[in-house]
């Protein structure tokens, strides 16, 4: 009895021993990620961000200095051409005014006095009772009476001129985008005009001031299309236009940039001077096309001898072991039969996610392999035994 327990404890060792330490007959399978080709649109574009501004914007200064003593406009008023905006203190003004149009007043009476004393020397010259040097000492004092008559009438023109610029008015019509003065504030117009309103004429037509990399640029004309999106209007997109593409360059950072100009309609107002706009030019677009995933270009199956999205050999054209030449192109895998297949194809335009297949054996449909997704059996040991459970 002693020995058949001993047997049957010593069998059930071996089968455990047989169970723990036996050769994995299960390996690692591989599971392929795929999408179908399909059809539609592809659209590449280039991003930039920019700033919405007025197509005109137009600064109001002061042409001479005084101190604000009324103002007639605000922020987002609506002002039209030769509106009165804000008045500066003309008293000086006037005084200088008044002090220039009596000195007219004397030179012009100087010039009757001289006119008189030239006919009355001419005409005691003529009879020979005068002297001919008394006869051209009063022609020289009338020319200089006309001329400081003429220099008298210019200064009252200048200070009318000048009592006229304390009245400043809108040269265009617009809404008033800013005001930089407050009323008793004065401004000094020595070296140049400062400014007091700026003035958009019209936001129903604004415009984009983008920049764009010197990489992108070569692809940007002008009609393109643009679609934009702002803060403001989270999901809401909005068109534009390429309007221009600026000839001068900035260099930041040894990064040379353009400015590229996109004209955009604003007819409810609904975009505002300032804001950020996130813009996408469109460069070109290809409609009704075969579309495969970029991930798929990517792709290059384990063991496999041609590099994802190439030629699969050294020269173009060529395969690398120097047999049949291959189709120019890229190479891409589809899901056949569970294994992977190598499908050459040509290719178009990218929005970034989805390439156009211009040309090629891949069909409508067909399950493009984008990657892999490993389902692994138990880990197996050096030794190919399987090491001990752990319950």
């Amino acid at each position: 009895m002693r020995r058949s327990y001993l047997y049957l404890l010593g069998v059930a060792a071996v089968a455990a021993a047989a169970f723990y330490f036996w050769p994995s007959s299960s390996a690692g399978t591989a599971a392929y990620r795929t999408e179908a080709a399909t059809r539609g649109t592809v659209s590449q574009s280039v991003s930039a961000n920019g700033t919405l501004k007025p197509v005109k914007v137009v600064n109001v200064g002061a042409q001479i200095s005084g101190r604000i003593s009324a103002l007639h406009a605000d922020f987002n008023d609506t002002v039209s051409e030769g509106q009165v905006l804000a008045e500066l203190d003309d008293s000086l003004l006037k005084a200088q005014l008044a002090q220039s149009e009596a000195q007219l007043a004397s030179a012009e009476a100087q010039l009757t006095l001289a006119k008189v004393n030239d006919a009355r020397a001419r005409n005691l010259a003529s009879r020979g009772a005068g002297a001919k040097a008394d006869a051209d000492t009063a022609a020289a004092n009338l020319e200089i009476a006309m001329a400081a008559v003429g220099a008298a009438k210019a200064k009252v023109d200048i200070d009318r001129v000048n009592l006229s610029y304390a009245i400043i008015a809108s040269p265009v019509s617009g809404v008033v985008m800013s005001r930089d003065v407050d009323v008793g504030q004065t401004v000094a117009a020595s070296l140049s005009a400062p400014q007091i309103f700026s003035i958009a004429q019209d936001l129903s037509k604004m415009q984009i001031d983008t920049t764009v990399a010197e990489a992108d640029v070569g692809s940007i004309k002008a009609g393109m299309p643009v679609t934009f999106r702002v803060d403001a209007f989270a999901g809401r997109s909005f068109s534009g236009t390429v309007k221009q593409v600026r000839l001068n360059p900035t260099t930041e950072s040894n990064v040379v940039s353009y400015n590229v100009v996109v004209e955009v309609d604003n007819a409810d107002l609904t975009l505002l001077p300032g804001m950020t706009a996130y813009v996408q030019i469109t460069i070109g677009t290809a409609n009704d096309v075969l579309r495969v995933a970029n991930a798929a270009l990517r792709f290059k199956p384990e063991g496999s001898t041609a590099s994802a999205g190439g030629t699969g050999g050294g020269r173009r054209g060529q395969q690398a072991d120097g047999g049949t030449p291959a189709a120019p192109g890229k190479t891409i895998y589809i899901l056949d039969g569970g294994a992977p297949k190598a499908v050459r194809v040509e290719t178009g335009i990218s929005d970034g996610k989805l390439t156009a297949v211009t040309g090629g054996e891949l069909k409508e449909g067909d399950l493009v392999i984008i990657g892999t997704a490993a389902v692994d059996a138990p880990a197996a040991t050096g030794g190919g035994t399987r090491g001990p459970r752990m319950f």
